[in-house]
């Protein structure tokens, strides 16, 4: 790496180790690392034995850092990209920067590695050669209840993220468009107490009233298209 350059880096999902021999690599010779949560990202710096100046890129500051960003790099630092979790730009910052360097012709890498989106898709079982994923559902029960019922009519296996207090909600939602449809609640992916719900819609509702989950969460779902709304 003998120039600047913007290094996207996803990072483990759970497990500390769940990070590739490439990430390390790089953010071990990279100038800073800009992180979504600088008290999320050091313990996992640390327990990997990399000390770099940490800049805070979060969803508040991505618009006035991006610009101090370009300039760095511009001026031949190298800088490394990392969420809490996953990879960046995934419902996370990161996209905006992308755009930025595109525009400006600032040279950038994505690497690859961790993503929930792929670990639930496989591990549900569900069909994966067509998929779908949604991103957070809506606070607002009736544009949930909309992207829901989409997605049990399109015949593809769906993925959205969820909170786990909004959980029981949206299982309440799904069991009254589509009972049977078959569901998916993938919590806590690569981490200690990792579980797979797999059921009807209705008895994931009825089990989660009961059960009150917690963790992160990734919900999928593959409804019946020909099935009444």
């Amino acid at each position: 790496m003998s120039t600047g350059s913007i290094y996207l880096i996803p990072t483990p999902i759970g497990n500390r180790d769940d990070i590739t021999l490439r990430a390390l690599k790089v953010l071990g010779e990279v100038d800073a690392i800009a992180c979504e949560d600088t008290r999320h990202s050091s313990p996992l710096l640390q327990h990997h034995g990399i000390q770099k100046p940490l800049i805070s890129l979060h969803e508040h500051n991505e618009i006035r850092r991006i610009p101090e960003l370009i300039e760095r790099v511009r001026q031949g630092e190298k800088i490394a990209v990392i969420t809490d979790a996953g990879m960046p730009g995934i419902s996370d910052p990161g996209y905006r920067l992308v755009q930025r360097c595109i525009e400006d012709e600032i040279p950038y890498e994505v690497l690859p590695g961790p993503s929930a989106i792929l670990n639930a898709l496989i591990g549900s079982g569900f069909p994966c050669h067509s998929f779908s994923f949604g991103g957070f559902l809506s606070v607002k029960k009736g544009k949930r209840a909309q992207a829901l019922q989409s997605a049990l009519a399109s015949g593809q296996t769906h993925l959205f993220f969820e909170s786990p207090h909004r959980l029981p909600s949206t299982l309440e939602i799904l069991a009254g468009l589509q009972p049977e449809a078959r569901v998916c609640v993938a919590r806590e992916l690569t981490k200690k107490f990792e579980t797979y719900h797999r059921d009807t819609a209705e008895k994931l509702y009825a089990y989660f009233q009961n059960h009150p989950p917690k963790g992160e969460i990734v919900i999928l779902i593959h409804g019946n298209p020909d099935a009444a709304p």
